[in-house]
């Protein structure tokens, strides 16, 4: 969920210093402007000014233009999540973690938004989401078992790592519908209500007053 930018319409050249973050853009542009099944991975390596060999060097497809920072994000907390003290506690640890790895402002939005309706729209991408959103989950779910002794597959791991998740794609649609704040408030209060429970006195709290 890595700083972006807004998606701008492509320009035929190669960008200075030409990288996987500059071929993400122009491949977003020409997703919006001619749509996804129409654009060809040829078609984006030489609005960027780059082989198509070089494109595969960044993506193996186009559909993994989409999911490549939502991939790097998974990889980034099991990374995170490896260096917590042992004795932080679960949740307190998990949230973290989340926090840390997601770096997305309210100006980032409308690149967000593109990407959320392309894959709403193309069945090919919407039919992957879900080994993606798995992947995430499973990043959460492995981290729990290691420190409670509990199988990766096992109930507990499985509800936490998938609670999580849902939790995180709540906080997500609201930080997207609002861009009123950095989506690092919208994770806390939504997280932090998880862990405490979702008792009443959670709920009654206005999700921008952090808890204990």
């Amino acid at each position: 969920m890595s700083e972006s930018v807004a998606v701008e319409p492509s320009r035929r050249g190669r960008p200075p210093g030409t990288s996987g973050r500059a071929l993400e853009v122009i491949a977003l542009a020409l997703f919006t402007e001619q749509g996804f099944d129409a654009t060809t991975t040829d078609q984006i390596a030489a609005a960027a000014g780059v082989s198509k060999r070089t494109f595969f060097r960044y993506f193996d497809s186009k559909a993994d233009v989409l999911w490549s920072a939502f991939d790097a994000e998974v990889e980034n907390i099991r990374l995170t999540l490896a260096r917590v003290p042992v004795d932080q506690p679960v949740m307190d640890a998990v949230r973290q973690a989340v926090l840390e790895v997601n770096h997305y402002r309210a100006e980032d939005v409308p690149e967000l938004r593109t990407r959320m309706n392309l894959i709403g729209a193309v069945p090919e991408l919407g039919a992957s989401a879900a080994v993606h959103y798995d992947a995430w989950g499973r990043a959460v779910s492995t981290f729990v078992a290691a420190r409670t002794g509990q199988p990766a597959d096992s109930l507990y791991p499985l509800t936490v790592g998938r609670a999580t998740l849902a939790a995180c794609r709540a906080a997500y649609e609201q930080w997207a519908a609002r861009a009123d704040a950095d989506l690092t408030v919208y994770l806390d209060a939504a997280l932090r209500a998880l862990a405490a429970g979702f008792t009443d006195d959670v709920l009654h709290r206005p999700p921008h007053v952090r808890g204990t």
